[in-house]
């Protein structure tokens, strides 16, 4: 017993006096990265690491067209050989905070092929959660005037 004890100690000074040095552990790094993706404002409530996972399933799912930053297409308002428009920006500078959640959750569930778009539906690969956190992620890149608007808008949807 007064090993274990001493064990406890010895590790409960250790985890201290790395707190004090200031350590970083991995899953620190994963708070601090989330953290510095939301900005100050609407949603300061949002748990960090729900973008964080939003973003993980964005780079996995959602880079190749919409760009790494979800800056979109440079051309996403002409439409391209076959008629189509190209992935438009996620990030604010696009039109997708026009959209209510409903029909941000549907368009990404279904895609716009059906619609004559090129986007393929998502709803075989990922979960509705799933793609509430990539919306998140999305929305954190958001300017705060923009995603209060799309708060009002979003709620004035649902009445």
């Amino acid at each position: 017993m007064k090993c274990a004890t001493s064990k406890l100690s010895a590790t409960l000074a250790v985890m201290l006096l790395s707190a004090c040095y200031g350590e970083v552990t991995a899953d620190d790094k994963v708070k601090q990265d989330a953290r510095a993706t939301v900005p100050t404002d609407a949603r300061a409530n949002i748990d960090p690491q729900k973008i964080q996972g939003g973003r993980q399933l964005y780079l996995k799912n959602c880079t190749v067209c919409h760009g790494l930053n979800a800056e979109g297409s440079p051309d996403w308002r002409e439409r391209d050989a076959d008629g189509k428009f190209p992935a438009p920006p996620l990030n604010g500078t696009g039109h997708a905070w026009h959209h209510p959640q409903s029909a941000l959750m549907d368009t990404i569930k279904n895609g716009t092929q059906r619609l004559g778009g090129n986007m393929p539906p998502w709803k075989d690969r990922l979960s509705d959660e799933e793609i509430e956190l990539i919306i998140l992620w999305f929305q954190s890149k958001w300017p705060q005037q923009l995603y209060e608007a799309w708060q009002r808008m979003d709620r004035e949807s649902k009445q």
